[in-house]
């Protein structure tokens, strides 16, 4: 046996099947533009005024959402691919999670403050 096939068997079996994407310096740099791009759109929406604000918050939101899309893969390296779509199942488990726990949050708060605030000032003034 030669050391040369060694080798390749050994760097064979220490992949366990499980490809990384690596990442270049082009997808850094396109990672970085576009992290840019939808950073400067928003805060020139704000600065300027162009738009009402509701509708203003409305795009920051989808901005920021695009933004995380990009930072998971241009920087993150997330992928199917990755780790055998592990990565991507627990993101997808921690956003079912966290979309459970601010929804349920949300609706309590409301309820909260629908069934235990006095709803006119006239209510608030018979308070002893």
């Amino acid at each position: 046996m030669s050391a040369a096939t060694t080798h390749a068997e050994q760097a064979e079996h220490d992949s366990h099947g499980i490809e990384i994407p690596h990442a270049s310096y082009r997808d850094y740099t396109i990672g970085f533009v576009l992290s840019v791009i939808l950073t400067a759109i928003p805060f020139a929406l704000v600065m300027t005024g162009a738009l009402s604000p509701a509708v203003t918050g409305v795009t920051i939101l989808g901005l920021a959402v695009v933004q995380i899309v990009v930072h998971m893969v241009y920087f993150l390296h997330m992928s199917p691919k990755a780790e055998g779509g592990w990565s991507i199942t627990s993101l997808i488990f921690t956003i079912i999670v966290v979309g459970i726990m601010l929804s349920g949050s949300l609706w309590v708060m409301s309820h909260l403050n629908t069934n235990m605030m006095p709803q006119a000032h006239e209510e608030m003034s018979q308070i002893p």
